[in-house]
């Protein structure tokens, strides 16, 4: 039971950003590339890779104790979350195309960074972020052809 307990808190945090109420009308909006999936791809997909991070992060901190994990891993951590956390109200409240991509961006690089960091402590763990890097590199392409289809 602790555990579970355990794991849930780390998965809560990723889900924050979803209870920011948005106007999700804006995402049909702009001029579309043909690519886009449907709205709700998003929300299975992004469940998918928060609890696959949210493994790897119970991983590593159930193999070392909190003090003993590298401050690189959790300032990589922490931007990254940060980086993830920014793109709906950047997105769908600024309603800005560009900073929507340079979130989409930084959470793809600050992936990349992650899933050093998580290889170097732990490589099991960092198998559950490859999702959550292939994704975020989508999401950049994604959202870099929305940009460019709807400059004015």
């Amino acid at each position: 039971m602790k555990a579970c307990f355990k794991f849930i808190i780390i998965l809560l945090p990723w889900f924050l950003s979803s209870l920011i109420p948005i106007n999700k009308t804006y995402y049909n909006s702009p001029t579309l590339p043909f690519f886009t999936p449907p709205q709700i791809a998003y929300s299975i997909i992004w469940t998918i890779i928060y609890i696959g991070i949210s493994i790897s992060i119970y991983q590593i901190i159930n193999t070392y104790k909190i003090k003993d994990i590298p401050k690189s891993y959790k300032y990589t951590l922490l931007l990254n979350y940060l980086a993830n956390e920014s793109f709906q109200p950047i997105f769908f409240l600024l309603k800005s195309n560009f900073l929507g991509f340079v979130s989409c961006i930084s959470t793809f690089i600050t992936s990349l960074f992650l899933y050093k960091e998580t290889k170097d402590l732990k490589e099991k763990s960092a198998k559950h972020l490859i999702i959550y890097i292939l994704f975020s590199l989508f999401a950049s392409v994604l959202s870099l052809s929305i940009y460019l289809l709807n400059i004015n």
